[in-house]
């Protein structure tokens, strides 16, 4: 029997396009339920690397002072 081999390609590329928006939508939730805590993780190392202090949690900003070069907490708490 001959298969067709367009219809199993184009198949394939659908599959990889559901993937992909499967993974965007998970992306986009867990970005949506942790927003807050991204904004002020980011504002608080804006913060330490020199940046203007706008708009942020203070526990943030002592959280990334506490942080070695690595993203690691060495302030013990």
């Amino acid at each position: 029997m001959k298969r067709k081999v367009r219809k199993e390609k184009g198949q394939a590329i659908v599959e990889y396009i559901i993937i992909v928006v499967i993974v965007a939508i998970a992306a986009f939730v867990v970005l949506g339920a942790f927003s807050d805590r991204l904004k002020d993780m980011i504002a608080g190392a804006t913060t330490t690397l020199g940046g203007t202090p706008e708009g942020i949690d203070e526990r943030s900003v002592e959280q990334a002072q506490g942080m070695d070069d690595t993203g690691l907490d060495i302030s013990g708490g």
